[in-house]
């Protein structure tokens, strides 16, 4: 399990394509991988991924990547020297600062416009219309990792405002209108829709029979 609260952004310095997955290998830092072992769970641009070997003092960690993983978020988009949200995953008696991300990637959204100014950034996201009963006004979400506080919704997708620091820490203050972000909704609010839809669902049954 992860809190969103991306801890740095690791370069990607090698990708490797073998028989059946893609082994990705990210530079965050020595300070990033203290205590590490493998089968660790790490979030990458949101996407909770295993450690398969690293080295902590040269600051390297490597990743195996399965095709379901590539075809379905952005990472089967990136290229060497792309840089990534890093985020190790939340250790009992750490400060929960987001909220509680399992880094299961959903869908995928893509950004349409980005207003920025001097201390901020407003950013509109178009995603598939299914997906938007599961995002309110408010609400929380997780994009690229980062657990943020959902703007405006619309039929099709909603909006962010990003404060400097979001922008600083993690890759969103570099994204443009075009590029495709990781989207996992949150799961509280998706059990509470899906609970009340089956609720009405057999009421509805239940009065027409």
């Amino acid at each position: 399990m992860f809190t969103g609260i991306v801890q740095t952004k690791a370069e990607l310095t090698a990708i490797a394509d073998k028989a059946a997955f893609r082994q990705l290998t990210l530079q965050p830092g020595a300070a990033h991988l203290q205590n590490l072992s493998r089968g660790a769970s790490i979030a990458v641009n949101g996407v909770c991924l295993t450690v398969t070997d690293f080295d902590s003092n040269a600051g390297w960690v490597c990743f195996d990547v399965i095709a379901e993983t590539l075809s379905k978020t952005n990472l089967g988009g990136l290229k060497v020297g792309d840089a990534v949200n890093f985020e190790r995953s939340l250790s009992f008696g750490s400060e929960l600062g987001g909220h509680i991300v399992s880094g299961h990637i959903q869908t995928t959204a893509t950004i349409t416009a980005v207003d920025k100014s001097t201390n901020n950034c407003a950013m509109r996201l178009t995603l598939a219309p299914e997906y938007m009963r599961y995002i309110l006004s408010k609400g929380f979400i997780a994009v690229e990792g980062c657990s943020l506080t959902v703007g405006e919704t619309y039929a099709d997708g909603f909006s962010l405002y990003l404060i400097p620091e979001t922008l600083a820490v993690t890759t969103l203050g570099q994204k443009q209108p075009g590029d495709i972000l990781n989207i996992e909704l949150d799961q509280q609010t998706q059990t509470i829709v899906q609970t009340v839809e089956r609720i009405m669902a057999e009421r509805f049954t239940a009065t027409t029979t």
